[in-house]
């Protein structure tokens, strides 16, 4: 039955999209899909008094239900011997830089999504799978992905992540900005147990201005630069350190949006096929199979247990 019902729906899609594409040969554009919110929100990290501690790194993985030591197992420095980038259980990590012949520590610096004020993965996503969302968060809903990975291929920064070891429901994972946390007005997890207070939560608007002016009090403890501010349009999280970014792993980039280049993948392919309604029902059918497997796994599992 469940065959016969997915067959019947792929001939209805089918059947709509060579009906509809027929109706006309305008090619079409992606729709703009990041509003930016003045009251967004940000952090602004300060590296110079970042002690590597870790904390953060068992927060985030405690906020998102992943598998964890304890916290004591966190103390381990030996991580550090090797550069590590967020992965699908590991959304922000802490990456260790050797300390200059005048300084007297090594500098430490925390990575995770930079939740850009102009999104590549939202721009390059086809089916509306990430958004910006009010409060500064870029989000992903797994009921709309495809797996297609273009966010992964457009992110400036490497964040995306996919679940490549889990075949039958894999996700994209990364830093959501705590956003069920922040929805119920609490700190984000990394923010919150922060011991130094290396994180400041804020209005970006006003982290900015905080940052300027410890640049302006303190020039010798802070290069003249605040990485984040204007990188790719701006991001939600923004840097400040006391030697330079390059030499902190950053990547140079620009002032322009990074969706300028993903969105080439997208309006390639609707400007060079036909209205892209025959798509729209392929990715529809692909979602519609994928969300009963997903419910069917769900049920299977419910009656082993």
């Amino acid at each position: 039955m469940a065959n016969q019902t997915r067959r019947d729906f792929l001939k209805t899609a089918a059947i709509a999209g060579a009906t509809l594409t027929g109706i006309s040969s305008n090619p079409t554009k992606a729709a703009q899909q990041n509003v930016l919110s003045e009251n967004r929100m940000g952090v602004l990290v300060d590296t110079t008094v970042c002690i590597g501690c870790r904390k953060c790194e068992w927060a985030c993985k405690t906020a998102h239900n992943l598998p964890t030591q304890p916290l004591e197992s966190y103390d381990d420095k030996s991580v550090f011997k090797s550069m590590r980038r967020p992965n699908d259980t590991e959304l922000t990590v802490i990456n260790e830089y050797p300390a200059r012949s005048w300084d007297d520590y090594p500098t430490t610096v925390k990575v995770q999504c930079m939740h850009c004020d102009k999104p590549a993965c939202v721009s390059a996503c086809i089916v509306g799978a990430f958004s910006k969302v009010e409060n500064g968060s870029v989000i992903w809903n797994g009921d709309k992905c495809i797996g297609c990975r273009y966010c992964m291929v457009a992110c400036p920064f490497q964040i995306p992540a996919f679940e490549f070891e889990k075949a039958l429901k894999p996700d994209i994972k990364k830093c959501d900005f705590c956003f069920d946390r922040t929805k119920e007005g609490k700190l984000p997890a990394c923010v919150e147990i922060c011991p130094n207070e290396v994180l400041t939560y804020g209005p970006r608007e006003e982290l900015v201005r905080v940052a300027h002016q410890k640049i302006q009090l303190y020039p010798k403890r802070y290069i003249n630069y605040i990485y984040g501010e204007n990188e790719v349009g701006g991001t939600s999280w923004m840097y400040l350190a006391s030697r330079h970014f390059k030499d902190l792993q950053f990547p140079a980039l620009g002032g322009s949006p990074a969706p300028g280049v993903s969105e080439a993948i997208q309006h390639g392919i609707f400007a060079y096929f036909v209205p892209p309604i025959a798509l729209y029902a392929l990715l529809g059918g692909v979602m519609w199979i994928n969300k009963n497997r997903k419910s069917s796994d769900s049920d299977t599992e419910g009656r082993h247990e």
